[in-house]
């Protein structure tokens, strides 16, 4: 779903319940895909992408405060999180098919429609209008954690009292397993995928673990990952993994994209500010990072 793999586990009475829940969050993945989904032509969020620069289109309540939380969050990384990112130009190709650099000038136009400040919401209207002809927004970086958080709410108001929602590697856990042990999350060493090098206890909330180790490019011994800075163009270079703990999978995701983009100091200090919030970052050379109140020695296996 979404274009990913989406898992779902819950704790149930028996199997009849257990298949009750599950299929509440299927129908809850559906519903938000049909509203945000860039994909599908007929969604909110495609009306929006087709009236760039022509006019704003009115979005549900859930679809506007999404796009307001998102634009805060670009504020907050200085636009290394951009939902506009979607605006730019695929010139990098990480399929083994790109010989050579693209030139200067094509990586700095590739960027050029990109730009959050350039998407204007009316709240008293509840819509959202792309300035600019060309502008569009992708909802990748923020959309799976929103649907994580939509269904983990939803089954818990449906009575399911422990489960986990993974959406392509942003988890929520909420609730204890059946024996009455907290949910635990396993993080691996990007280098190599077979070594665990810590596992936390996941107690109603959320962490989001991207990479990048499965596409990249190498020119001139540097490493480029697929994972572009929307704000120059240039693939993020330096981290190939990190992970983020936050009590919303949304935020975690988010926060996972920029953090890669602004790289490992800015993105640890960055985290420090925020209350609740605490990552893990693997760099191009091995090397763990990690925020002030993560002790990886308390978690290693």
């Amino acid at each position: 779903m979404l274009g990913s793999p989406f898992e779902m586990t819950v704790v149930a009475k028996d199997t009849v319940q257990g298949n009750q829940f599950i299929n509440q969050a299927i129908e809850e993945v559906k519903r938000i895909e049909n509203l945000i989904s860039d994909w599908f032509p007929t969604t909110q969020i495609s009306k929006v992408n087709q009236n760039a620069g022509i006019s704003p289109v009115k979005v549900d309540e859930e679809v506007f405060e999404l796009i307001e939380r998102a634009i805060k969050i670009s504020k907050l990384t200085n636009g290394a999180f951009d939902i506009s990112y979607a605006s730019m130009d695929k010139i990098w190709k990480f399929d083994g098919s790109m010989k050579e650099m693209p030139a200067q000038e094509a990586i700095k136009n590739s960027v050029a429609k990109v730009g959050y400040q350039n998407i204007i919401l009316n709240e008293n209207e509840s819509t959202i209008f792309l300035k600019n002809k060309g502008m569009k927004l992708g909802l990748g970086g923020i959309g799976q954690g929103y649907i994580a958080d939509r269904v983990k709410a939803l089954l818990i108001e449906n009575g399911c009292k422990s489960g986990i929602v993974n959406v392509s590697g942003d988890i929520f856990a909420w609730g204890k397993q059946p024996d009455g042990k907290p949910w635990t999350v396993a993080i691996v060493n990007p280098m190599n995928k077979n070594k665990v090098f810590a596992t936390f206890p996941l107690e109603d909330s959320a962490v989001e673990t991207s990479g990048t180790y499965e596409k990249f490019v190498t020119f001139n011994g540097k490493r480029y990952s697929h994972i572009i800075d929307p704000r120059t163009g240039y693939p993020a270079t330096g981290i190939v993994g990190v992970s983020v703990f936050a009590k919303t999978t949304e935020l975690a995701d988010a926060l996972a994209t920029g953090i890669f983009v602004l790289g490992i100091d800015v993105g640890i200090d960055l985290v420090n500010q925020i209350n609740g919030i605490e990552c893990i970052i693997v760099d191009d050379k091995g090397v763990v990072h990690t925020s002030k109140n993560i002790d990886l020695k308390k978690f290693n296996n």
